[in-house]
């Protein structure tokens, strides 16, 4: 029902238009099927004039009637529904697994200095929400292919954040709206970030809009050769 309610909203302007032109038609039928009424003189005619005047009320009812539904549903019961899947249009973005940081995002960390510390992960949850690879500790570089899991209740989409060690300030590099366990999640182009110590972060979203508690991992970027 609520795919209904949805496609209702999405093609509401279309359809007042569709029965706006519906009104016009049978309001006009509904408007000289009373003036044959009230000019027949003939038994038969005056039938047949009745007959018509009933049959074009009725339809025009019914427009009336398909109106104000299509108003009271897009303007009470829509706002009221609760945010459900991730079918809305910024989900095309996570249609497919994508790996590459934007421009500006591949200079957030351009002039960071290297940063080392002990590897470390924090957070993942076993057959739910974990990084089986790259695991803490282990240098990487170039493109990284991310392996892991994303199988939880009321799933919505996930999506992978970088930021330096210690650091604050995390960068989206890439997301998907599929079910994975134990398989790619995507991939990271590390050849972008100034080599040093990173925390890799996946961040999964139920279907309510809410973050689950982030899986992170301690990796090192290391040059390219």
């Amino acid at each position: 029902m609520a795919t209904f309610y949805r496609f209702l909203s999405s093609y509401e302007a279309l359809i007042y238009i569709i029965l706006a032109i519906g009104a016009l038609f049978s309001f006009r039928w509904l408007w000289r099927s009373w003036r044959e009424s009230q000019t027949s003189v003939y038994r038969m005619e005056r039938e047949f004039s009745s007959r018509r005047l009933g049959q074009s009320a009725a339809i025009s009812g019914l427009i009336v009637i398909m109106f104000c539904v299509e108003f009271f549903i897009a303007s009470f019961i829509i706002p009221g529904l609760p945010v459900s899947g991730l079918s809305t249009p910024t989900l095309d973005l996570f249609s497919t697994p994508t790996g590459t940081l934007s421009p500006e995002m591949m200079t957030q960390f351009a002039n960071l200095p290297p940063q080392f510390s002990v590897p470390s992960a924090a957070g993942c949850t076993p057959d739910q929400i974990m990084i089986t690879s790259p695991k803490p500790g282990d240098e990487v570089q170039g493109s990284v292919d991310l392996i892991g899991t994303v199988n939880v209740p009321s799933f919505g989409f996930y999506k992978f954040e970088v930021a330096p060690q210690g650091g604050s300030s995390w960068a989206i590099f890439a997301a998907g709206s599929n079910v994975v366990k134990n398989s790619s999640l995507g991939k990271w182009d590390t050849t972008a970030l100034t080599p040093g110590d990173y925390q890799l972060r996946l961040v999964v979203t139920d279907n309510q809009g809410a973050a689950l508690s982030p899986c992170v991992v301690s990796v090192r970027v290391m040059p390219m050769p």
